[in-house]
């Protein structure tokens, strides 16, 4: 299905490129997401930008490079400009089927993933757990096989059990886009969040983010560390011992060993973690922890682990305070730091839309 963006839209009232339509307008910037300088053709446009774009899937952040990330990020910019205009729609996607296949609750990744696919022209259908063949007995695989027999082109999928993606992408040619999968990843929310970062920071290296809160069963953890790590970030992890996964903190291993992820700081008091914190972020206390034992009670967490203005005043004067969402707001973040002036929680979720633009779209041109 690869077009080399020729399809044409106008623009300021002129035809163009749909490649030119993305980025040929937006100056030096936009124009090196598109691997050429404005008015140069589609065509060398596609070959410049296929050696910073290799993946067919987006699974998590574990096989990102630094520049693939940041290939990423500028493409990102261009689609923040598209969703500026006063009709926010391009057809750069034009011809290609998205469907969401989510077999779990969603507000924000599921209508962000939709909105993304009808900004740039393509065909988007939903599909949920609930009313599809699944109730009756299909199996995950029958599934996305049924959904590439009719045309799907690129499959956003979120399920409630880790590596769920991955055997989807095995069993398809089409391109699977993971949108959350048990507490493995969450790679679109590691980039929204990193994109966040930057747009606010610059560059990410050597800067200090505090993350708080339940990383042994969050996803959104998993990929941001990934993420930062990539990008050189400092990552200090803040939890009670029973939410910290097994071997966290570690930066060498045996030959007899694979660590699961990159070396971070473990830091247990929350005032030494979020001490000169350039980014603080919490995480969504998941009440069914309250039930297994982990934790003593919502108050004592809320005590010791949540985020109030007197916490944050610790962190750098410019950090910002970050939430993948939904809140819990009272227990792991006050109210009034999720309002504050420091706060992009509102922000982390408009850049979703933008970030997961610019998947559909990389992934999107060799569907």
């Amino acid at each position: 299905m690869a077009r080399d963006d020729l399809q044409t839209a106008p623009v300021n009232g002129a035809a163009r490129s749909s490649g030119a339509v993305i980025a040929a307008e937006h100056g030096t910037r936009s124009s090196a997401i598109a691997g050429a300088e404005p008015g140069a053709g589609a065509r060398g446009a596609a070959q410049a930008a296929a050696g910073r774009w290799l993946h067919h899937h987006v699974l998590d952040l574990d096989d990102f490079s630094r520049d693939e990330i940041e290939y990423v990020l500028e493409t990102t910019d261009a689609m923040r400009e598209v969703l500026a205009r006063d009709v926010p729609r391009v057809p750069a996607l034009r011809g290609t089927t998205v469907a969401t296949l989510f077999y779990e609750a969603s507000t924000r990744t599921r209508a962000s993933f939709e909105l993304a696919g009808k900004v740039l022209g393509a065909d988007v259908i939903n599909v949920s757990a609930s009313g599809s063949s699944v109730e009756k007995g299909e199996s995950l695989v029958d599934t996305v096989r049924t959904l590439r027999a009719i045309g799907v082109n690129i499959l956003v999928m979120r399920h409630k059990s880790s590596g769920a993606p991955y055997l989807a992408a095995a069993h398809t040619d089409a391109a699977v886009l993971n949108g959350g999968d048990g507490w493995h990843a969450h790679p679109t929310q590691a980039l929204l969040d990193l994109y966040t970062m930057q747009s606010r920071l610059g560059s990410l290296r050597g800067r200090r983010v505090a993350i708080v809160g339940d990383i042994a069963h969050s996803r959104v953890a998993r990929s941001d560390i990934w993420g930062l790590s990539v990008m050189g970030a400092e990552v200090v992890l803040c939890a009670p011992p029973t939410l910290l996964p097994a071997g966290l903190g570690r930066r060498v291993q045996t030959e007899q060993e694979e660590v699961a992820l990159p070396g971070v700081t473990i830091e247990p008091q929350i005032e030494r973690a979020l001490r000169g914190a350039d980014v603080v972020m919490t995480l969504r206390l998941q009440h069914e922890r309250m039930h297994s034992g982990l934790l003593p009670s919502l108050r004592e967490y809320s005590r010791r682990y949540g985020i109030t203005s007197e916490r944050v005043a610790l962190a750098a004067p410019h950090a910002l305070v970050m939430h993948p969402g939904p809140m819990n707001e009272g227990v792991e973040i006050a109210p009034d730091v999720a309002r504050s002036v420091q706060s992009v929680i509102e922000e982390q979720v408009t850049n979703g839309v933008a970030v997961r633009m610019a998947l559909l779209y990389l992934i999107g041109r060799g569907a």
